[in-house]
């Protein structure tokens, strides 16, 4: 059998580098994609191809899709994982940076989509998995920007299942909890940088402490939960729409859907001064 052909975004660390691997073991042919293609050169000797992208260029986009296709002949598989948070007070935020928390998280998915559709329908098969996060259904204070790019991606995903199913195409969403990744240093040195003195100080300041605590860093899940997770969506005959995983989704996911929203306020906020 011809091995399956898949691409992942992101995969220079986090949950793409493991979701790459774990694609790999299954075997899959795995395509690794990011900005930076010398931090993917361990994928690379275990035999990951890796390709260079931004996710933000549309040539680079084209490019990469492109010699795909030629190299390969087909892609079964594309999981949409690049992304990162922009944390700050929606008033502290400049647009600019706003913005390109949307190209990134949203749009750059939805080029590649775009992109990758035709070679799918003309396989009468194929599957999206969209790394959106439990921040699609849940929120914090300080965060919406980040969360308005998951929710975005959570409606994109569930309209263009509808759409494509047709063609044999599949789409599916994987909500990552609290992950042991470089996500969360990132968010918290924005946060700081943009809200770290001024009217939210208080709160951002709370927000990091939560954000950076070793408590909830031994706590955190292993990009390899997710890794797992990706794999079963890909493989499953039918999968689920949605895969919740790693520590905290599942049950604040279920508070969100179960609790009235001021007091869903209230326990995010009272986590906060705890």
């Amino acid at each position: 059998m011809v091995p399956k052909v898949a691409l992942v975004t992101g995969a220079s660390s986090g949950i793409g580098e493991s979701t790459a691997r774990e694609l790999l073991e299954r075997g899959y042919t795995v395509y690794g994609a990011a900005r930076r293609v010398e931090r993917m050169a361990d994928l690379a000797e275990r035999g990951v191809r890796t390709i260079a992208l931004d996710v933000t260029d549309e040539e680079s986009v084209e490019k990469a899709v492109a010699a795909i296709v030629a190299e390969s002949g087909r892609i079964d598989l594309l999981v949409n994982n690049a992304g990162y948070g922009s944390y700050g007070a929606v008033e502290d935020v400049r647009l600019s940076e706003a913005r390109y928390q949307f190209e990134v998280n949203v749009f750059g998915a939805a080029r590649l989509i775009q992109l990758v559709l035709p070679v799918m329908r003309a396989q009468r098969s194929g599957r999206i998995v969209n790394i959106s996060s439990m921040g699609g259904k849940i929120y914090t204070p300080l965060g919406a920007w980040y969360h308005g790019t998951k929710f975005a991606l959570e409606g994109f995903s569930d309209a263009l299942r509808m759409e494509v199913r047709p063609f044999g195409i599949d789409v599916v969403v994987v909500e990552p909890g609290a992950i042991a990744t470089e996500w969360g240093s990132i968010a918290v040195d924005h946060l700081k940088e943009v809200s770290g003195e001024g009217a939210y100080s208080g709160l951002a300041g709370k927000l990091a402490k939560g954000m950076n605590s070793g408590i909830n860093a031994r706590l955190m899940s292993q990009p390899s939960v997710i890794a797992k997770t990706v794999a079963k969506a890909a493989t499953a005959r039918r999968p689920r729409t949605r895969y919740a995983a790693g520590f905290g989704a599942k049950p604040l996911i279920f508070l969100r859907r179960v609790l009235p929203d001021r007091a869903f306020d209230t326990l995010i906020m009272r986590g906060l001064a705890s």
